[in-house]
């Protein structure tokens, strides 16, 4: 079972898979939705910390939810409570660990096919 996260200001803890639980078909999977592919580029380019709120995606705010929860679950990020606040932070350091070079190249390849690059 993931570890996890003190319990939340809801009453429900955070679970994020350990550096040795993390999948590359998990990663990949969470990294191909153009969505979730915004939030990483905007955590990799961003504060180390993020609120969720701080993102302004083209979705719900249920939906928002929902992407942010498959990036954790995937291990592409690691989210706290901090007050009521939801923060999130991307796990360089752990995908750089377990996948040498795969963000790094996926945020490269992001960068250059986004509009406007």
């Amino acid at each position: 079972m993931p570890p996890t996260e003190p319990a939340a200001a809801s009453g429900r803890p955070l679970a994020h898979p350990s550096v040795a639980e993390i999948g590359l078909e998990e990663v990949l999977r969470a990294l191909a939705d153009p969505v979730r592919l915004r939030i990483v580029r905007g955590l990799a380019d961003g504060h180390p910390d993020m609120a969720c709120v701080a993102f302004d995606l083209p979705v719900s705010k249920s939906t928002t939810t929902h992407h942010f929860k498959v990036l954790r679950e995937a291990g592409v990020i690691h989210q706290r409570y901090e007050g009521t606040s939801r923060l999130s932070r991307l796990r360089e350091a752990d995908l750089e660990e377990r996948f040498p070079g795969l963000l790094a190249a996926v945020l490269e390849a992001a960068r250059r096919t986004a509009p406007g690059a």
